[in-house]
């Protein structure tokens, strides 16, 4: 019983991490089925984000939510400029941003916003990692998309054009391995939330 009043007064008193964690599991949950996060999942975390902080804070509030989803966006949107994921992967990256400074100021923890969001998406890059190669190895196609990975690399270093890049990356997408980038979002957010103590 004490585990789930503890429970129920972390969902009431953090009430932003856990909307955040639904929405998250909810995005994964369709990438993985349709290899798409829909837009009536990303645009409505990204504005009721930014209009909570401007709510809770006022204009500094809505400063800092818009400034945290911008580096959410950015920091995926060199891979989607090349043809690396879809758009709605970084939306829901940057819908994350948008919340976190709610979430952290609901969780009492001074933390910088723009911090944990290096943090979260550092952590959803090894998950995306692992899971990328854990499916190679399942489909016994290792060296097939590790030779695919080190030609995407010199193509970047060499060619540096992201439109270029983009194109050859739109030519090579039928051969290559797929990966529902949301999922690692959800999972290396919410690893996040849970190392953070966060969700109760």
């Amino acid at each position: 019983m004490d585990y789930f009043a503890t429970l129920g007064t972390g969902i009431v008193e953090h009430w932003p991490v856990w909307l955040v964690t639904f929405t998250l599991i909810l995005a994964a949950v369709i990438d993985g089925a349709r290899l798409r996060v829909p837009n009536w999942i990303t645009f409505p975390l990204i504005l009721s984000g930014w209009a909570c902080g401007g709510l809770w804070f006022g204009w500094a509030g809505l400063g800092a939510s818009f400034a945290a989803s911008v580096v959410g966006l950015l920091l995926l949107l060199p891979a989607y400029a090349i043809g690396g994921m879809g758009a709605g992967d970084v939306k829901l990256l940057a819908g994350v941003g948008a919340w976190m400074v709610l979430m952290l100021e609901a969780c009492d923890l001074s933390v910088s916003p723009t911090s944990a969001m290096f943090v979260s998406f550092g952590i959803s890059a090894v998950v995306g990692a692992v899971i990328a190669i854990a499916m190679t190895l399942w489909r016994r196609a290792f060296a097939k998309h590790a030779n695919q990975f080190w030609m995407i690399l010199g193509e970047i270093l060499t060619i540096r054009n992201p439109t270029q890049l983009a194109e050859i990356a739109a030519d090579r997408k039928p051969s290559m391995l797929l990966l529902p980038y949301g999922i690692p979002i959800a999972i290396g957010t919410i690893a996040y939330f849970c190392w953070m103590g966060m969700l109760l």
